[in-house]
């Protein structure tokens, strides 16, 4: 009988395991560091990639010193966040304890730092950072600017120990939405700030695509059948997920390599800083035709997902199986190395059992999981009915980790109850698709997390930071990272003007108006049925009774649009000596941009209630409103380069080796905003514009000209007194989607000035 404990043991770290075994195994000998088997093998398998991929094998980390672990990396990092101030810290390693712990000391321009690993340093400078020297280092945006060239002195030593053991991030959605073609630079940015705010486990998908290639030609596939099956970057999160294949493809080989590559160079950022790279894990999933091409191997087809052929499943207890999952991890571990934690959710959203038992599919999917890495932890996705009932009866619970992504979203939850007492990690998905919307269920969060907790027999193990793409709330970031370290209950008011406060570098009353608007209005979201806010209807399919862009996505307002109106006009208001800083630019851009984007909600009824009294005049007077609108979006997101759809579009460019192969990939980009899939998803499966969002040429490329064509298409018929021609949305977002039209990857404009032009555009709040 598997055993069910809700104790969950602490991951042994890579550097504890004696460094022959790891030799052996492939591993890392020290975090950060590849080992001299492992680099040999990386380097046969790598070795036709272009010379370019190949020069950028890091070189091993130095070994671990004999008082502790290397605090190299934690040094680098810090050199990155923190150029002009980084020597005035000195970072030590601590003692071990049972769980991560740092403490901040020091006096005015020496600061010191102790921490259980590279990454609880970071943590302990990001610590400082905010209660110390009031600054904020966000995603996106900062303050650090504001700095004094001393760093101030702590008053008092500070020791800040994590509550939980697992404070996990990126959801299995992020590469496809956050960006699918960014470089190591941008994704090292990203581990810096997960480490700044307490991470220590991120899920690593880039690359994930090379190790199935690799396997498969042992198992009667050619290297084209496979590249044809393998989706574009930006639509694998979801074939790894076994909801899709093929589309956006075929993927060169070429660009599989140095994606594994980069791959590499992540899984070995996160162990120098002593983080856990958690590693796609096999389940199952395999090309049409398996079982043919194997005899004796059983599959099960996946059917239908949102129009979507899915790969099919391969039967855990078929002999194929345990043979291919060995051959996977293998060639995983040539590139990416070894881990302690391995992402997988079979038979997700949907997926067939056919005649398969799940009791003992899910046993055989841990053992082939324990035979590659011995008591690796499972980590699942809690999402809709997963994980079932029948899968934690065929597992070791121990060993499993349940990432909860609907703490927040619904009510009356027991999770003891649910899952047998299996641990998991209280989870938030605060955006889908990558909308650019302000706001979460934050005060759910403080609501919870402690009395979960805190309760008798509590299986409460760790958070899981799952934003569908991350990099568009700072805010909520920063909440939700420290629940993890908070020792007491969290004030919700007093912890937005703390934030308020360092979010500039300084008080300032007119930024603490602000964000006590936004916490009142969008940070104060209830559960009960959502856990984002809606989205904008400037980026909905054209039509008068639009409620949202995205099927998926709240129909009406979830708060009142009044508090972010006023916000604006506050920060409007702010100190012109912090004004300079890029966290208030962003900040300023987004809020404009939604206290615009609500305005749409306010507009379009009474474009309707125009048409519909046949008032041309009155129709022409507020589509030329929306209009303008629509126009003003895009310059004032076109003042801030987070929310740049030429940036985004270069990037996949930059992939391609070819003038066919660069198209194809911005085609890949491109439609995951918009159709997203073929008709029948965008269509029947209600994708297209899932991934909405307010985006400096994606409003005046796509969304502006799609409401001007149904604005015209409506006047005509007001004009001629006849039906409104149909247009076919499809199409039109189709023909968007195969542009190859070249858009600014640079801001440009006064973001101050433009987001004051839409205060004055907007009507003043009540």
């Amino acid at each position: 009988m598997r055993s069910r404990r809700a104790a969950l043991p602490r991951p042994v770290a890579l550097a504890a395991v004696p460094a022959v075994l790891l030799a052996l195994l492939g591993a890392a000998a020290a975090p950060g560091a590849a080992s001299p088997a492992r680099a040999a093998v990386r380097a046969d398998v790598l070795a036709d990639a272009p010379a370019g991929a190949r020069a950028r094998t890091p070189a091993p980390a130095a070994a671990p010193r004999a008082d502790g672990f290397d605090t190299a990396p934690a040094r680098a990092a810090l050199e990155r966040l923190l150029p002009r101030h980084a020597g005035q810290f000195t970072l030590l390693p601590g003692t071990a304890t049972a769980a991560d712990t740092f403490t901040v000391s020091g006096t005015p321009g020496a600061i010191t730092v102790r921490g259980s690993t590279g990454a609880t340093l970071l943590t302990g400078v990001g610590w400082y950072l905010q209660h110390v020297a009031g600054v904020d280092i966000g995603w996106p945006g900062d303050s650090i600017g504001m700095l004094p060239a001393e760093l101030p002195g702590v008053p008092e030593p500070a020791t800040r120990r994590a509550l939980v053991p697992h404070r996990y991030a990126l959801n299995d959605t992020d590469d496809g939405y956050s960006g699918p073609y960014r470089t190591f630079e941008e994704h090292q940015r990203q581990i810096d700030l997960l480490a700044l705010h307490g991470i220590n486990e991120v899920f690593v998908q880039v690359g994930a695509e090379y190790p199935y290639y690799r396997a498969l030609q042992r198992f009667g596939y050619s290297a084209e059948e496979l590249r044809h099956w393998v989706p574009g970057p930006g639509h694998q999160s979801w074939w790894l997920l076994q909801n899709l294949s093929g589309f956006g493809g075929p993927v060169s080989e070429r660009l599989m390599r140095e994606r594994a590559e980069l791959g590499g160079r992540i899984a070995e950022q996160l162990r120098g800083l002593g983080m856990t790279p958690v590693l796609p894990g096999y389940f199952g999933t395999v090309p049409p035709e398996f079982a043919a091409r194997n005899p004796g191997s059983t599959t099960v087809p996946q059917g239908d997902w949102a129009g979507f052929d899915r790969p099919d499943w391969l039967d855990p207890a078929s002999a194929a199986f345990g043979k291919l999952a060995a051959a996977y991890y293998a060639e995983q571990r040539t590139v990416f190395g070894d881990s302690t934690m391995y992402r997988m959710s079979p038979l997700h959203e949907g997926g067939q059992t056919g005649a398969v038992d799940v009791k003992s599919a899910a046993g055989a999917i841990q053992d082939a999981l324990h035979a590659a890495h011995p008591g690796a932890l499972w980590a699942v996705l809690g999402w809709q009915d997963d994980p079932t009932p029948e899968l934690l009866a065929g597992v070791d619970t121990s060993k499993l980790l349940i990432l909860d992504g609907l703490s927040d979203r619904y009510n009356r939850l027991d999770r003891e109850a649910r899952w047998g007492g299996t641990p998991y990690a209280m989870g938030t998905i605060y955006n889908f698709g990558g909308h650019t919307t302000i706001g979460a269920n934050t005060s759910v969060w403080l609501e919870r997390f402690g009395p979960w907790r805190a309760k008798a027999g509590s299986a409460l193990a760790g958070i899981a930071y799952l934003p569908e793409a991350t990099g568009t709330n700072p805010a909520a970031f920063d909440l939700f990272t420290d629940l993890a370290w908070e020792p007491g209950p969290v004030d919700h008011r007093q912890w937005f003007a703390d934030f308020a406060a360092r979010r500039y570098g300084r008080p300032d009353a007119e930024a603490a108006a602000a964000w006590e608007e936004l916490r009142k209005g969008p940070y104060s979201t209830s559960s009960g049925l959502w856990s984002e806010s809606q989205d904008s209807l400037f980026t909905a399919r054209p039509s008068l009774t639009a409620a949202g862009a995205a099927y998926w996505s709240p129909k009406s307002m979830r708060y009142p649009a009044g508090s972010v109106r006023r916000a604006l006009d506050h920060l409007l208001r702010v100190d012109p000596r912090l004004r300079g800083s890029s966290a208030y630019r962003f900040d300023l851009v987004d809020t404009a941009r939604q206290a615009l984007a609500n305005h749409s909600r306010v507009l379009l009824p009474k474009i309707k209630a125009a048409y519909e009294a046949k008032d041309l005049a009155r129709f022409r007077a507020l589509t030329a409103e929306w209009r303008d609108g629509e126009r003003r979006l895009d310059a004032l997101t076109g003042s801030d380069p987070n929310f740049l759809l030429g940036s985004w579009l270069a990037k996949a460019r930059s992939q391609g080796a070819d003038t066919d192969e660069q198209d194809r990939y911005e085609y890949d980009a491109r439609s995951i905003l918009s159709v997203w899939g073929h008709r029948s998803t965008s269509e029947g499966g209600f994708l297209h514009d899932y991934a909405n969002r307010e985006w400096s040429g994606l409003v005046s490329e796509l969304y502006a000209p799609r409401w001007d064509a149904y604005f015209d298409s409506l006047e005509e018929a007001l004009v001629g007194r006849t039906a409104p021609r149909a247009i076919d949305w499809h199409a039109f977002e189709e023909e968007w989607a195969r542009r190859t039209t070249r858009h600014p990857a640079r801001a440009g404009g006064d973001p101050h000035a433009l987001a004051a032009g839409i205060a004055a555009f907007l009507p003043a709040a009540n």
